[in-house]
């Protein structure tokens, strides 16, 4: 039933007056929410107090592997189980909030069932978690490890973990940590068999009484007071169900000379589809009640609102999705909470958020509950071209939010900045702080926009465009080794494009980055095939770039995996290409790590020859430091086979090339070596000579 059946048809036509002007119209006339409700996003919490002592109770209580009086290793888990719409995110947050002063360290949240329907899958909770600790999460780890980096982080804090929306136990239980003062606080449907002493609280329907306080705190005291009895069986046409409440009640409030017998015949109006489930009709009525009131242009951005990376919407992805400018959405979505359609999302309040940003709106997620009735009004209404132009809007808006956010971090005036500035000032970042932000707080999103854009299939420059833009963005504020794990996934997403696409140079670049990021991590045989899987590729396009780069990384893997002549044997083709290309200071280089892997490998006049065609190199190119870095590879070679006095030459030698370079760092490396070499010699006084000098210089040049 829409307004114009209710109100008499006394509205403007709805696409005329915009998305934005229905939120304009009822905003006086929606319920003021109570301060702390407001505070703590728990509107209407009603009729749930019997469940919220228990779940505190439970909290102390001793478990099966307590009886004995000695504390169990493992968190406390409490499971709130009830069906979507049952209130059981409520209920959980009302616990959370009582019990905090208790939890110094603070309550982690993970949503363990995505956009789709489908689980996050552990991994990608784990690194979320990990993230939000600021623990380290290492590329490319699997889900065991990435588990076990989860329980270790938690170990010795006092911390609330609350997973909603968990699909079972098997998703749960990797995430208990050894930790007794934290504490587990599952959402769920069902049970979580598996995992021992788990305490439950099952949620039914709200009993009369507290279904009509529901409807009281949304509709007002007024109606439902002078009409008790039919307020009772709106209750009871919603099933007692918190979330079918709170959309009638909110309905009826944003129509004020409506009673509550007209809210009630509304309800009873909404048509059902013949097979669906009793238990499943009151949300579906009290939904439909509601959607099918807001005006064309709102009620397309709530369709579309299911697309919305990790769930999560704001006024840029509303705007995008719906074709609107951003205050007009922000006003909707203003509307919608009201409405409970959408529930805010709190940003983080901790003391280096910085001050308001026009790029940085509001966060908004749609409940669970009403995702699968929102999604199936897409097939209904929208055709598949118009769903695809949506979802390509969103991302180019994206694209551009990254490219804004990476401009923040650059120096005042350069060329990124300048470009910046002339974006529009809702795409614009004040400060590099809030630049830093908005990233942090949506990176789950940013990097969910990436897989949704490569799942499509059909969207493969825009996703190649905001995987490159984001990368550049999470290295310009987190720097290489922040960013590794995102940066490792956004290479394995380009991957994945450039294989379906059939683009070998760009999987060159993604393999090689992967390559590296593996052999950082220490999987050196998967960052072997990594490389040559890259190589083939290079070589497919006669790469040269791409083709040096993945033969010295071969050469750098085996290297570190102690196999000295394959090694050599990589550096030597590395070598190969460099001299045909005329690239003599490359050559210079790679002729001293070769003699390096020659004189690890006991091919000690090999690899002097080497060092010898490095110094020469570099002596005619003028690079005193190719000069003193080819002499210290000598000295290696020499000190490998015992030659103490050789070495001291080749390192008294490659000190004066150092100087002549003014590298003071490779300097203060050497001065300690010869020290070293000395005291083997037998000489402490030359030795604590060059040591002291060696120090002067580290403070001079410190690392």
């Amino acid at each position: 039933m829409t307004d114009q059946a209710v109100d008499g048809g006394h509205r403007a036509p709805d696409a005329a007056r915009g998305p934005g002007a229905a939120a304009r119209e009822r905003r006086a006339t929606l319920p003021r929410q109570d301060a702390a409700a407001t505070r703590s996003g728990l509107p209407g919490f009603a009729g749930r107090r019997h469940e919220l002592k228990a779940l505190r109770a439970d909290i102390g209580r001793a478990g099966l592997d307590t009886l004995t009086g000695r504390r169990g290793a493992r968190s406390r888990v409490l499971l709130i189980a009830g069906r979507p719409g049952s209130g059981r995110t409520t209920l959980a947050e009302a616990l959370l909030r009582e019990i905090a002063d208790a939890y110094p360290d603070g309550v982690l949240r993970a949503v363990l069932t995505g956009r789709d329907a489908a689980p996050t899958g552990l991994a990608r909770t784990a690194r979320d978690l990990l993230a939000a600790l600021g623990a380290d999460a290492p590329p490319g780890a699997d889900e065991d490890e990435l588990a076990e980096a989860v329980r270790t982080a938690l170990a010795g804090r006092r911390t609330v973990l609350l997973l909603d929306d968990a699909p079972g136990a098997e998703h749960v239980e990797p995430l208990i940590p050894d930790a007794p003062d934290c504490l587990v606080v599952v959402v769920s449907q069902g049970p979580l068999t598996g995992i021992p002493d788990v305490r439950p609280c099952a949620l039914g329907g709200l009993d009369t009484a507290a279904a009509v306080e529901v409807l009281c705190h949304y509709a007002g005291p007024t109606r439902i007071t002078v009409d008790p009895r039919t307020a009772e069986a709106v209750a009871e046409e919603c099933g007692g169900q918190p979330a079918a409440l709170i959309l009638a009640g909110a309905w009826l409030a944003a129509r004020p000379k409506l009673s509550v017998a007209d809210l009630r015949q509304a309800l009873l109006a909404v048509p059902l589809p013949p097979d669906l489930p009793a238990g499943d009709r009151p949300l579906h009525r009290a939904f439909r009640l509601t959607y099918d009131a807001l005006p064309q242009p709102a009620a397309r951005i709530l369709r579309l609102a299911t697309l919305a990376p990790d769930g999560l919407v704001d006024p840029h992805t509303a705007a995008a999705l719906g074709g609107c400018t951003v205050p007009a959405a922000a006003a909707v979505l203003h509307d919608f909470a009201a409405l409970g359609l959408v529930r805010p999302v709190p940003e983080d309040d901790g003391p280096h958020v910085p001050p308001a940003d026009a790029a940085i709106g509001p966060r908004y997620r749609l409940p669970g509950c009403l995702v699968p009735l929102s999604r199936e009004l897409i097939h209904g209404h929208e055709r598949p071209a118009d769903v695809q132009l949506a979802r390509a809007r969103m991302l180019e808006r994206t694209v551009r939010l990254v490219q804004s956010c990476r401009a923040a971090a650059e120096p005042s005036g350069s060329p990124a900045r300048r470009k910046a500035g002339e974006l529009p000032r809702s795409l614009r970042f004040a400060t590099r702080a809030a630049a830093a932000h908005w990233l942090h707080t949506r990176r789950g999103a940013l990097l969910d926009a990436a897989r949704m854009a490569v799942a499509d299939g059909q969207l493969d420059t825009l996703d190649r465009r905001l995987i490159a833009t984001l990368t550049r963005a999470l290295l310009a504020h987190y720097g290489p080794e922040a960013a590794a794990p995102d940066l490792y996934t956004l290479h394995a997403l380009l991957l994945e494009v450039t294989e379906r696409r059939a683009l070998p140079r760009e999987r060159a670049a993604a393999l090689l980055n992967l390559g590296d990021l593996d052999a950082g991590a220490g999987r050196r045989e998967q960052a072997l095939t990594r490389y040559r899987g890259a190589l083939e590729s290079a070589r497919a396009v006669k790469d040269p770039l791409a083709t040096g780069r993945a033969l010295e990384s071969l050469g750098d893997t085996y290297a570190e995996l102690g196999d000295w002549v394959r090694a050599a044997d990589w550096y030597g083709r590395a070598l190969e290409l460099r001299l045909a290309r005329g690239e003599r200071a490359d050559a210079a280089r790679l002729h001293a790590r070769i003699g390096a892997a020659h004189g690890r490998a006991g091919r000690h006049e090999q690899a002097l020859k080497d060092c010898r065609a490095a110094a020469r190199t570099s002596r005619r190119l003028g690079d005193a430091a190719g000069q003193a870095r080819a002499a210290e590879v000598a000295a290696d070679v020499h000190e490998h086979v015992g030659q103490l006095d050789g070495a001291l030459r080749s390192l008294l030698e490659a000190l004066d090339f150092a100087r002549a370079a003014a590298d003071g760092a490779l300097e203060v490396r050497l001065q300690l070596r010869i020290a070293e070499i000395l005291d083997r010699l037998g000489d402490p006084a030359a030795a604590r000579l060059h040591r002291a000098a060696g120090e002067r210089r580290r403070e001079e040049h410190p690392e």
